[in-house]
């Protein structure tokens, strides 16, 4: 098989590295595509796109591939494949970055920390830029700097109908403002310009380890310290057990237990301050808070999601953390089946709430707090556990009814979520996109996504 004017590596089931090039991150998905089009630039993704629209192709847009709902792949269509993309230029003097489209998080760190400079970037550093990005775009900065689409500056962009185009503030404005959250529904982005900012090498970052039995109280402790936390602290509450990590002791391996992980993005004798309080709280099981390398921190816990694992999530916003709320959390989370699932808060405002409503498509500019419920199992524990875990993550959710917030973040939406897509954006924020998806997609060719269907 080939493709008129595509340089990059074709992929068919016959070669020996298929099922390799097929997989995504988590393992539950099992789809099979006609070709994997593996690009080396810009010009094969417009040749692909020209193959797959002479072809009438099922598309699928595969960035780093690390989507829960596995959007990256598709069945019997043509997969066009970023991942050799992987590209990143740094503008020390003007403080900005360009990202190609294939990059991870880990690439964007190794670059613009070697000039001092980082940007929001997730919270693992195997995490693709281009669909992070897209969603919106949470990290450890984001209270500080913002949202990571907060951070893009402009977009290159390969059309539904094969064009290339520059997307910003001053070159089709409404693409750009919808790009930034509204997911890959508009056209395969092929690199993004980034603002940065100072950071590091170092910073104050890590997680304080607590029973799980003690979790209410750290709750309650938590929702008075982060409503008084400055912007340059980023913190994350991650409820399941403890990971089998070298710096801690081995009879705590697997205790289910609360952590508050954290990281503060300014000096570090100002975020030993900013932690001295959350780091006395109680009795911490582990304590691992220290001065770190930035580009450390951001990989910390890459191994405890790694490639291959069963993942299956649910995810809602919070409106805070009332009493009868932290009853709920400490109730279910430490009652699925398998000692790797896990549920983790992200708390949100400062930069991110400064934004306008109305500035980018990412809708949850007033929200608190997003929680994510993850159940997690071995590929060998699939019959054992997926039915467990997957009605686990469930009964959480349904459990915090009471307590959500409007909408939810599109980038933890599962493969069963499609009916919460309109909520992730509101109603406003909804029918905008509809409008753009109309203008630049109105064969929906981009579909195999978190999809907005145009009018």
């Amino acid at each position: 098989m080939e493709i008129d004017g595509f340089l990059g590596r074709l992929i068919t089931a016959d070669h020996t590295d298929y099922n390799a090039a097929r997989a995504v991150w988590n393992g539950v998905i099992d789809r099979r595509p006609r070709l994997i089009a593996r690009c080396s630039g810009t010009a094969d993704v417009v040749a692909a796109m020209r193959f797959a629209h002479d072809h009438d192709l099922e598309i699928a847009v595969r960035g780093g591939g690390h989507n829960v709902a596995g959007t990256a792949v598709c069945d019997d269509g043509i997969v066009i494949d970023l991942s050799a993309m992987r590209a990143v230029w740094v503008d020390p003097a003007g403080r900005t970055a360009w990202v190609q489209g294939g990059a991870l998080w880990s690439d964007v760190d190794h670059e613009t920390q070697a000039h001092g400079l980082a940007t929001t970037g997730g919270i693992v550093s195997h995490t693709g830029v281009a669909g992070l990005t897209l969603g919106g775009g949470l990290g450890w900065l984001m209270r500080k700097h913002g949202l990571a689409v907060d951070n893009l500056l402009a977009t290159e962009v390969v059309t539904a109908e094969g064009s290339i185009v520059r997307a910003s503030t001053d070159d089709h404005p409404d693409l750009f403002w919808a790009l930034r959250g509204g997911g890959g529904n508009f056209g395969v982005v092929t690199s993004f310009q980034f603002a940065l900012h100072s950071l590091g090498p170092d910073v104050v970052a890590g997680a304080v380890f607590w029973a799980a039995e003690d979790t209410a109280a750290v709750l309650r402790f938590y929702r008075d310290f982060v409503a008084e936390a400055p912007d340059e602290l980023g913190t994350v509450v991650r409820l399941g057990t403890v990971p089998p990590w070298p710096d801690i002791p081995d009879h705590l391996h697997w205790r289910p237990a609360i952590a508050v992980a954290c990281c503060y993005a300014g000096a570090v004798e100002d975020g030993e301050r900013a932690v001295r309080s959350l780091r006395r709280f109680g009795t911490p099981l582990a304590d691992l808070v220290a001065p770190t390398p930035y580009v450390a921190h951001q990989s910390a816990i890459d191994d405890t999601v790694p490639h291959g694992w069963h993942y299956y999530w649910k995810s809602t916003n919070l409106a805070g953390l009332s009493d009868a709320a932290i009853a709920v959390i400490a109730e279910h989370a430490y009652t699925a089946g398998s000692a790797r699932s896990y549920a983790a808060m992200f708390h949100l405002g400062g930069a991110i709430a400064r934004v306008p409503q109305d500035a980018t498509a990412y809708a949850g500019r007033d929200v608190p707090h997003n929680i994510v419920i993850e159940g997690v199992w071995l590929p060998d524990q699939a019959a054992e556990l997926a039915a467990a875990e997957t009605a686990w993550a469930r009964r959480f959710l349904q459990a915090l009814e009471p307590h959500r917030a409007a909408g939810v973040y599109i980038n933890f939406l599962d493969a069963d979520d499609d009916s919460r897509i309109r909520e992730a954006y509101g109603d406003h924020t909804y029918r905008r996109l509809v409008e753009v998806k109309s203008k630049y997609d109105p064969e929906n060719t981009f579909h195999h996504n978190k999809n907005i269907h145009p009018t």
